[in-house]
Formats: C-alpha cells, structure tokens, sequence
C-alpha cells in the first residue's frame, strides 16, 4: 500500500514545534461500473480494489455467495480509478432494480419510501455456528497491531480480519473506509475460497448497522469489533442470530449473544 510523506510540525503542550515528516494514507475515489452502468462512487485506498469488488457486490446483494466471482478492469484516470466488472445475465435485473433505488428523485415522496425499504431489507439467519470463545477474541485484539502495516505508518487506515476459531489471524485488509476494509476482506475471501470454519471477523471500528448487514451476507459466524454498537447494529444483529463482540478491548468486551 502506498502512502505519499508529507511535511509538519508537530507542536506539543508547553509550547515546543518540530518539523516531521509523516505518511499519509491514499485516500481516491474509486468509480463502480457494473455492465456498463455507473453504480457507486467510493473513497477509498488504492489497494486490493479486485477484493473490495468483489466484497462490494455481495454486500450490494447483487451477487450471493455461490457466484463466480466476475473478473475486475482497473482503470487509472487524472482524477481517481474506475473499477469494471461485468454480471452474469440472471443478476442483471437486482443490478438495473438497485440503480433504479440509488437513483429515484426523492422528492415525490415515495422513492424515499422505497429507498428506506431497500436499506432495511430483511436478513437471512446466520446458520455458520462459532466455535470461538471469547479467549480467542482476546488473542486476535493482541495479535492485530502486527497486521495493520498502513495504520502503522499513517494512523489513519481501519482493518478487517479474518480470525479462526483459535484467534488466530488469517488474513487482513485495510482501508481508509471501516465499510471498505471489510468489502475487501469478504472479497479476498471470496476469491481466495477460504471459509470461516467457526472462526469471526474482527473490525477495527464501531459496529454499525451496515457492518452487520455485510457479515451476515458474507456468512460471518461471529462480528468482533474494537468501538462499540450502534441499537440499531444490534438489533439487526439479534435478528439474524448474528453474535457480537463489541467494545473490545484488551481489558473487557460487550457480548451479544445470538437468541436461542
């Protein structure tokens, strides 16, 4: 991941400056284009834009887990990178119904009506069981600093990682954007094949309502997050039979469990 230094001073409280040189995190903005249809514009790092792809459009509902993953043209411009992917046919109707939400005018009132529906769409049950304990949390909370090489460097990149059900950290992704390093994991993972087999995903951010809605349509067993929940997080959560870890820090976490 490329990071561009800059130049500061850094100032402390009894008055004393100091120039220092910092890396900034990239942070560009990424056009979606799925057959040939302007989709989404995100902010996000300019890395592993393949895997957000492909996280993106499982978390979009406009693929599902079973499909092939569509292969992914970067285009580099003045102004940002276009990312090109094309559906198969039999997905083409959720990509033209989503564009047709995304771009109601909602003026005449019931667009936004309609719009409010789609965000809160109902979600399946998470079925994947966790075989996890909360020890295992722990552990990956320990081990995450070592992953997260651009937060490291900029202070400014949020981390997504897949743990397995020993706390063990497989594999991670960053992004400038809490939505997109967890975009990019679900696609790594995707396109990678690998499974959750008991384990949990661990977010360095809040838990937000569209974080779970992602985890739940990723298959995620169990969501681990560093800030805590928003009640509406939660009660999505609940709904899917989702589990949560939240607030999760080295001394204590919050745990939802999944209602029986």
């Amino acid at each position: 991941m490329s990071a561009a230094p800059h130049k500061f001073v850094r100032t402390t409280p009894d008055g004393g400056q100091t120039a220092v040189d910092r890396e900034l995190a990239e942070e560009v903005p990424v056009a979606l284009e799925f057959n040939g249809i302007g989709y989404a514009v995100l902010m996000a790092s300019p890395s592993d834009l393949e895997d957000l792809v492909a996280g993106f459009l499982l978390s979009e509902r406009l693929q599902f887990a079973g499909d092939p993953v569509p292969g992914v043209a970067l285009h580099r411009t003045e102004r940002g990178i276009v990312a090109r992917a094309n559906l198969a046919a039999d997905r083409a109707h959720a990509l033209l119904d989503r564009v047709r939400h995304r771009a109601s005018d909602s003026s005449c009132g019931l667009c936004g009506i309609e719009n409010i529906e789609q965000a809160m769409r109902p979600l399946p049950p998470v079925t994947a069981p966790c075989t996890a304990d909360d020890a295992a949390v722990f552990r990956a909370l320990d081990a995450l600093g070592a992953h997260q090489r651009l937060n490291a460097r900029t202070g400014a990149a949020h981390a997504a990682a897949l743990v397995d059900a020993a706390g063990t950290i497989r594999l991670v992704r960053e992004d400038v954007g809490r939505h997109n390093a967890f975009d990019k994991l679900i696609g790594a993972m995707r396109r990678d094949a690998l499974e959750w087999e008991g384990g949990f995903a661990l977010l360095s951010s809040r838990c937000s309502y569209e974080l779970v809605e992602k985890a739940v349509l990723a298959g995620c067993p169990m969501l681990a997050t560093i800030s805590a929940p928003t009640g509406l997080a939660v009660e999505r959560a609940a709904a899917a039979g989702l589990p949560l870890r939240t607030l999760a820090r080295a001394d204590a976490m919050l745990a939802t469990p999944a209602p029986r």
